[in-house]
């Protein structure tokens, strides 16, 4: 039986069957994917909208016979949603192609036919050319070769219609071409670009380089841009950003964007345990008997190699999942913290300061409490002369607009610059008292005694090891609870994902229990903005509250 749920008119067939087969359960989906269907609806609902079946079943001919495929359904629905118009302004419904998929599933075999057709006279638009972009050429190239080899393949035909090199590939009649290129381009120019492919957008860390080639894009009629990937490790990159808006397409909180996020991913951790549910992160499973093969030896094997855990759940299901002995905690509980924080003027607060180097960079986070709820607002000073600025894959620059972060071009941060912020601070809140690593406390310790801070006035807390060690659970109960609102901040939310939990004395063979925190990578994932926050949770039993938060956790000390 046919279901519909808000369907005014029939589409396409290759749009309809996948909308009934989600929704009738005949293909095992997610509800990133039954939101998807609505989302479709939606928008070719509307009575300005033109589905061009003839081009449509041009485009699968031409693709399956010169490939040698046969199309997926999957694929069979992006091809036939990316040739839907609007008759008054002969523009495309869908322009940003956002698809997210399990590794293995065959995205780039989809795209190389695509890209191949669209540069053709039967896409009817001349001068439509193809970017591909990728962070390494061997990626960018992928879908550049499928389709060099299809030439080659039927070159005795092909050779009438279009000139191939290692470099370029050209339609002689519509005059589009496909080039690969790398994500560090400098002088791409993308105005004449009618399609642009971003491949594996879980690498992207930044912005930087997709604005070379997008800077110019959208000039050319009928201008799509397809991002492709697997999930990833890296957050509060493009990718995040991208599910982000994802999430409030199908939502239905933003509805006049022209883009089509098709997410297949899993929808609980537990999901994963069940090899049926493995459909909603791999579309192409029913079809991939190797696919199928390849993930059921890694299941097993996982078992026994706990290491591949992550790499399974991130890239097989596209539920990012750190390796628990080494993260802080699950990216989910990190993103939580993103709610609005109140209005805090007048309240109680105790701060923290992390400020490991002078010359790199430091943080003072200002932790309030009411009940079980923990609010932080932090801010960050970076060194311009850091050794490892340039190693830092996050937008810096942006984060000093929104006044998250302060530049410091000078040979060091200064200690005056935090302390004069903290009693800047001190006008608005009544901050209670400060903790700084004991180690660092030489660099502030005359600063902070300007403002009131010290140990005769018992207002300053050195934090030792120790001290870390017993607030390891409390900080786990926070963030599994959703206890902690830090606001809109990026920042914060990037170093509590670059730390990870290391067992105190493993190394030496004597585990006591205790765990201690540590820089996932000591050079270009920086922990300061999470260990400030560590810092200031160590005294919040200072504040005026009658729940002490670790006072009972001793450390294990057999």
């Amino acid at each position: 039986m046919t279901l519909r749920k808000c369907r005014k008119k029939d589409y396409h067939p290759y749009i309809d069957s996948y909308i009934d087969g989600v929704r009738d359960g005949t293909i095992i989906a997610g509800i990133d994917i039954h939101l998807a269907m609505d989302w479709i609806e939606y928008k070719l609902n509307e009575s300005d909208v033109f589905i061009d079946t003839e081009k449509i079943d041009k485009a699968v001919e031409l693709m399956e016979r010169y490939f040698e495929i046969k199309l997926f359904d999957w694929e069979l629905l992006v091809t036939a949603c990316i040739h839907c118009f609007y008759k008054s302004t002969d523009t495309v419904v869908f322009s940003t192609i956002f698809i997210v998929m399990g590794r293995g599933n065959g995205k780039n075999g989809f795209i190389s036919p695509l890209v191949w057709y669209l540069t053709t006279h039967y896409h009817g638009i001349a001068g439509y050319n193809v970017d591909i972009v990728a962070n390494a050429e061997d990626q960018a190239k992928t879908s550049f070769d499928d389709v060099y080899e299809m030439l080659v393949r039927t070159w005795i035909k092909s050779k009438k219609f279009f000139y191939k090199s290692k470099e370029l590939i050209k339609n002689l009649k519509t005059k589009s071409y496909i080039k690969f290129n790398t994500s560090n381009a400098k002088t791409k120019d993308s105005k004449r670009t009618g399609c642009l492919v971003f491949d594996e957008v879980h690498q992207y860390e930044s912005y930087d380089n997709i604005k070379v080639f997008t800077s110019g894009f959208g000039k050319r009629k009928h201008a799509r841009a397809f991002y492709i990937t697997t999930n990833g490790n890296i957050r509060e990159g493009v990718l995040d950003d991208m599910l982000a808006i994802s999430k409030d397409i199908l939502n239905g909180i933003i509805k006049n964007l022209r883009w089509l996020p098709l997410i297949w991913r899993i929808d609980s951790e537990e999901e994963a345990l069940n090899p049926e549910m493995w459909h909603k992160a791999n579309p192409s499973l029913k079809y991939l008997s190797t696919l199928k093969l390849e993930m059921e030896q890694e299941f097993i094997e996982m078992e026994y190699k706990p290491s591949t855990e992550e790499e399974f759940y991130t890239k097989r299901l596209n539920w990012p999942k750190g390796n628990r002995d080494l993260q802080v905690t699950e990216w989910d509980n990190i993103a939580a913290t993103n709610e609005l924080i109140p209005d805090l003027i007048g309240w109680s607060c105790v701060a923290g300061i992390d400020y490991t180097k002078i010359n790199d960079l430091a943080t003072v986070d200002l932790h309030f409490k009411s009940g079980n709820i923990r609010y932080k607002i932090s801010h960050s000073w970076l060194c311009l002369q850091s050794a490892d600025l340039k190693r830092l894959k996050i937008p810096w620059k942006q984060w000093a607009e929104e006044e998250l972060l302060t530049l410091v071009d000078d040979v060091e941060i200064d200690p005056v610059l935090i302390v004069d912020y903290i009693q800047e601070q001190m006008q608005y809140y009544d901050i209670k008292g400060v903790a700084v690593d004991n180690y660092r406390y030489a660099l502030l310790s005359k600063a902070l005694k300007d403002i009131g801070f010290d140990k005769e006035h018992k207002n300053l807390y050195l934090v030792r090891p120790s001290d870390i060690m017993k607030i390891v659970p409390v900080i786990d109960s926070i963030f599994v609870n959703h206890y902690l609102i830090c606001g809109d901040n990026p920042l914060y939310r990037w170093a509590a994902n670059n730390t990870k939990l290391v067992a105190s004395g493993k190394k030496q063979g004597t585990d006591t229990g205790n765990y201690y925190y540590a820089k996932i990578e000591g050079k270009s994932r920086k922990t300061d903005p999470f260990m400030a926050g560590v810092h200031s949770i160590i005294i919040e039993d200072w504040l005026d509250t009658s729940c002490s938060s670790f006072e009972d956790l001793p450390v294990i000390t057999g």
